[in-house]
């Protein structure tokens, strides 16, 4: 304190930050999703190949008066991948994230991959409209149809003077007696999608299966295969269709529209047709297969018949006629006799219940010249339950009585 003043930052009542502190504040605001995986054009400088594989540099604007400059790295497993040799004062495509070096509060781009600028854009434009493409559903594998087994003719759509249609001409023709039918286009140059389209839409419908390709050259010599025109006539296509374009590790988007991708021409010419001495080889399997059924058909059928013969022989069969006769002359008498016994046994139980039923029949006493006396539509059970002057029923063995009782009189002993 001097003078009674305050000579620190605190007069001015803001907090004191670390050094770190800042960093990582500028770290937090860096990480926006805007500056993630990011393409950047600009002029490289200061371009250092480090003896690690890492690659350091600069891409740098020019606005007018004003320049800009953003450090960049390209690490060395990115680096591995590029496809040229980045030189100082070239155009070029970046792709990456800003990201802070916090230890130097240094902000820098980390570039995962580095294009030329005319290239970079080409392959931006392959990208965008792979996405609309595919959003169409034209990349579907539930689109793809098979191939057909044994085709007949074989359309080819590729230029009429390459390599690769010489190269179709001659594996087919070791492979399978296959017809040939070119649809001539040019495979490269300006407007050569538009060509390969209707070279496409010209020869559908008259094959069995369509080729469409060309032999290997750059990204530039195999971009007409990726405009939307080719991808979607081939989608469009009512003939299957197998797309060849370039070498193995080539890929262009009318491979993904394709009901099959084959690497090379000559391989999509292995794949239309099949191998004649495979199926030579497979048709004389089937005929020995056929061969061995039909005998061992033959063989049982034979076997089959000899045991028919054998049991209709006039002899064998009185004799087994014979057989089943008295057979059945025994069953019949054996189901007379348990009938008969059947009967006799019901007979005698049908008896019984019948002498038991009659001795528990109340009107059997009448018989033994009892009677039964009612009254009033009841039986009289004893004395006390008539009195004189009243009507009553005299029930006998043969009939019915009328009578008036005159008198009740009672049993001293019951």
């Amino acid at each position: 304190m001097l003078g009674g003043h305050s000579t620190g930052p605190e007069r001015f009542g803001t907090p004191i930050f670390g050094v770190s502190e800042v960093s990582g504040l500028i770290c937090d605001l860096l990480d926006d999703a805007r500056l993630r995986q990011i393409w950047v054009r600009g002029e490289v400088t200061n371009y250092k190949n480090h003896g690690s594989g890492h690659r350091y540099f600069s891409l740098s604007e020019q606005n007018g008066r004003d320049s800009a400059v953003i450090n960049c790295v390209m690490w060395r497993t990115s680096a591995s991948t590029l496809a040229f040799a980045p030189k100082d004062g070239m155009d070029v495509l970046a792709w990456g994230s800003v990201e802070v070096y916090e230890p130097h509060g240094r902000y820098q781009l980390i570039v995962r991959e580095m294009l030329p600028a005319g290239l970079g854009e080409r392959h931006l434009m392959v990208e965008r409209w792979k996405q609309e493409l595919d959003a169409e559903g034209l990349f579907d594998p539930g689109r793809k149809r098979p191939l057909p087994l044994f085709p007949r003719r074989i359309g080819v759509v590729t230029s009429s003077t390459g390599a690769a249609v010489k190269d179709i001409l001659s594996v087919i023709s070791r492979r399978y007696p296959a017809e040939v039918v070119l649809s001539p286009t040019a495979v490269q140059g300006e407007g050569a999608h538009v060509e390969i389209a209707e070279a496409i839409r010209r020869i559908d419908g008259l094959v069995d299966v369509i080729i469409v390709g060309r032999g290997g050259g750059s990204f530039e010599d195999l971009f007409p295969f990726n405009h939307p025109d080719v991808v979607r006539a081939v989608a469009a296509c009512r003939t299957p269709v197998i797309s060849a374009v370039g070498h193995e590790v080539d890929t262009a988007l009318c491979d993904f529209a394709a009901d099959l991708r084959a690497p090379t021409p000559s391989a999509a010419a292995e794949r239309a047709v099949p191998e004649r001495r495979e199926v030579l080889r497979e048709l004389a399997g089937c005929e020995e297969r056929m061969h061995l059924l039909v005998h061992s058909r033959l063989a049982a059928s034979q076997s089959e018949v000899e045991d028919l013969r054998e049991r209709m022989r006039p002899g064998r069969l009185a004799r087994r006629i014979n057989e089943r006769m008295q057979r059945l002359a025994e069953h019949d008498d054996l189901l007379r006799r348990a009938a008969v016994t059947r009967m006799q046994r019901e007979r005698s139980a049908l008896t019984e219940v019948r002498a038991n039923l009659e001795g528990k029949n109340p009107l059997a006493i009448l018989e033994r010249g009892y009677c039964i006396v009612e009254a009033g539509g009841r039986v009289a059970r004893s004395a006390a339950s008539l009195a004189p002057g009243e009507r009553v029923t005299i029930r006998m063995v043969d009939g019915r009585a009328k009578a008036v009782v005159e008198e009740t009189t009672y049993d001293e002993d019951l």
